[in-house]
């Protein structure tokens, strides 16, 4: 018994180291295996170069199934075991190796994906950069044109071939300022205050086509001439006409001041708007800085952009702003950041010119800005005018062909216009006739009134001044005398008086077309009238007319009307070569009234000899005033007395 159970140990002792063999050969087969993952995941040299790091280079290749599988566990952990272990933990190192390659497999899947993707990208990227290079390249060497652009291209460069000659206009303009006539003193004025040290911002009043244009830009060339002015050798004058210039509320443009184009809906250029930078643009402002900016019509220019305006004259410099502006983004150009920051400038001297009286432009641009004011001009004016334009034209006038001109304008540039229309249409005549075939079309033309005539109907033109003075005598008819804008015009008034058909019944009547002040007006002169000469008006019948109709909007027809009503009620003729002008109160004074140089010049035109003018008014007459009286008074016994009683005694 005691020899079979030895035996029996004998047998489980063999078939155990057996089975512990197996369990080697099993461990040492599975290291192996994962050894084999292992140099697939880092590769020979990396899993070498770590397992030499770590000290086990010699242990993963060790014949003993401990020492290798701790090894193993250091490689995959990075850490390298300092006690091995026993054939027992064996299973659990395996298990904790495999797991944990399992995680570094699933990890480096993971990563190959992306990898795959990311190299799948960059090649979508790379192609896609390739062939915009390749467009970009064929562009530079094909161009950006196409057979249609080239076609509009040569168009355009066969155009540029072609020319006509230069602007009547342009040919006759003045080019000096001696060549300006009629505006001696206004020339004075402004060159006085533009060609200075310290030049100063004008406002030039006056009709239209009298030179306040080209006086503007004649004077600036004549400063830069001067040393001691501020203007350089490249001053620029820039032009705009005020009645093209509007305040845009959301300031989304303004070619006057500039504005800022925003990188979403304005516009911005692309490169700007690829990075949301919005862009300044500067205006002409900023294009006159050193020069002089000239306005146009500045009283039809929006009153909203006129206060704008004056806020550039006090810091000579525009800003801008943006909520689209970051000043602490990078990709902003230097320039962009300065004009945000400092804005950009805007020292010029301001030129306007207005066809509004004063009182028509803002009072707040009037206090920073010295007022000159041009003249209508005189007929002996025009006659110059046309002379100097003929003499540029190679023409040859008729006598009393610039005479005829002048009679239907009082514009330099009108006048020119007549002059051109005729010579264009003798041309076409001796064209048509057959008198230039082959002629030297330098010789100069001669034109005669009979071609005015023709311009001048063809133009439905009319005598400026058709209304005439004259040496006769006329119960209840007298001249007033109105100013609208810059234009003074000759009024006629004419009264008659019938005693009613019942004592006490009767009436005034005047024009239903004339203006409240008009009217207020007569009723003064009535009260006047009936204190003067102490007639009650309601035993008359008095019809006041204003020859034409018009509307009289002003105060300045009272006396006027005051002597025609007297005249009518006593039967007493007035002179027909004088006018009056002046404001009546109901106390009997004369009120001084405005445009007393437009009233006198158009007296003047009319060949009135004798003006009355309130005595205030003296002060605005013209300085180089000639060929006509001028008599001040200061109440209507004056008048009366001037009008009515000298010419009676003269009669009687």
């Amino acid at each position: 018994m005691k020899s079979i159970i030895e035996r029996y140990k004998k047998i489980a002792k063999v078939n155990s180291l057996k089975e512990k063999l197996d369990n080697k050969e099993h461990y040492q087969r599975q290291t192996d295996a994962l050894i084999d993952v292992l140099s697939n995941i880092y590769g020979e040299e990396k899993l070498a170069e770590r397992a030499k790091e770590l000290d086990v280079i010699n242990d993963i290749h060790s014949q003993d199934i401990c020492v290798k599988v701790a090894a193993l566990h250091s490689l995959v952990f990075g850490e390298k075991k300092d006690e091995l272990p026993d054939l027992k933990e064996i299973p659990r190192y395996v298990d904790d190796i495999e797991e944990e390659i399992a995680d570094i497999l699933a990890k480096r899947s993971v990563e190959i994906r992306i990898e795959r993707r990311i190299a799948d990208k960059l090649q979508k990227k790379h192609e896609d950069y390739i062939k915009e290079i390749r467009k970009q390249v064929i562009k530079e060497e094909s161009g950006c044109e196409s057979p249609e652009t080239l076609r509009k291209y040569a168009q355009l460069e066969k155009l540029e071939t072609k020319s006509l000659s230069r602007s009547v206009l342009e040919v006759l303009r003045p080019s000096s300022l001696s060549e300006i006539i009629g505006q001696d003193e206004a020339i004075r004025a402004l060159i006085s205050k533009i060609a200075s040290p310290y030049p100063q911002h004008v406002i030039i009043y006056g009709p239209p086509g009298v030179g306040k244009t080209t006086a503007a830009r004649l004077v600036l060339e004549e400063s830069k001439k001067i040393p001691y002015t501020p203007f350089g050798v490249d001053a620029k004058f820039v032009e705009v006409d005020g009645a093209t210039l509007r305040w845009d509320p959301r300031e989304v443009t303004n070619p006057l001041l500039g504005s800022v184009h925003d990188p979403i809906y304005q516009g911005a250029r692309r490169d700007l708007a690829d990075g949301s930078i919005p862009e300044p643009k500067t205006g002409l402002v900023t294009e006159a800085h050193g020069g002089v900016l000239f306005i146009d019509e500045i009283g039809e220019m929006d009153i909203m952009l006129q206060n704008k305006l004056l806020k550039v004259l006090e810091d000579k410099r525009v800003y801008f702003d943006s909520s689209y502006y970051d000043p602490g983004a990078a990709n902003i150009p230097k320039y962009i950041k300065k004009l945000f920051r400092d804005g950009a400038p805007a020292d010029f001297i301001l030129i306007a010119a207005t066809t509004r009286p004063p009182s028509g432009i803002n009072p707040a641009l009037r206090s920073r800005c010295a007022e000159i004011f041009f003249k209508p001009l005189y007929p002996e004016e025009i006659k110059q005018i046309v002379e100097q334009a003929a003499k540029k034209l190679n023409v040859i006038l008729e006598q009393g062909a610039a005479e005829f001109i002048s009679q239907y304008t009082i514009e330099g540039r009108k006048a020119v216009n007549i002059l051109v229309d005729a010579y264009g249409l003798v041309r076409y005549n001796m064209l048509n006739n057959g008198l230039n075939n082959g002629e030297d079309v330098n010789k100069p033309l001669r034109i005669t009134q009979k071609d005015l005539k023709d311009v001048i109907q063809v133009s439905r033109l009319n005598q400026c001044y058709s209304l005439k003075a004259s040496n006769s005598w006329e119960v209840g008819r007298i001249f007033g005398l109105g100013v609208i804008g810059f234009i003074g015009s000759l009024i006629e008034f004419e009264s008659v008086a019938f005693p009613a058909v019942k004592k006490g019944s009767g009436s005034i009547r005047f024009n239903d077309t004339a203006g409240s002040m008009a009217r207020d007006s007569l009723f003064n002169a009535a009260t006047v009238a009936r204190r003067l000469i102490g007639t009650r008006f309601n035993d008359y019948d008095i019809h006041v007319n204003t020859v034409g109709g018009g509307n009289i909007d002003g105060p300045s027809a009272g006396v006027a009307i005051l002597l025609s009503i007297l005249s009518a009620l006593k039967g007493i003729p007035i002179q027909q070569n004088l006018a009056v002008t002046g404001e009546i109160s109901i106390q009997g004074k004369i009120k001084p009234v405005g445009g007393i140089f437009e009233k006198i010049f158009s007296a003047k035109q009319a060949g009135i000899k004798r003006v009355i003018i309130p005595r205030d008014n003296l002060k605005d007459l013209p300085s180089d005033l000639r060929d006509i009286e001028i008599i001040p008074i200061s109440d209507v016994f004056e008048a009366a007395d001037l009008v009515l009683q000298s010419l009676l005694s003269e009669t009687s």
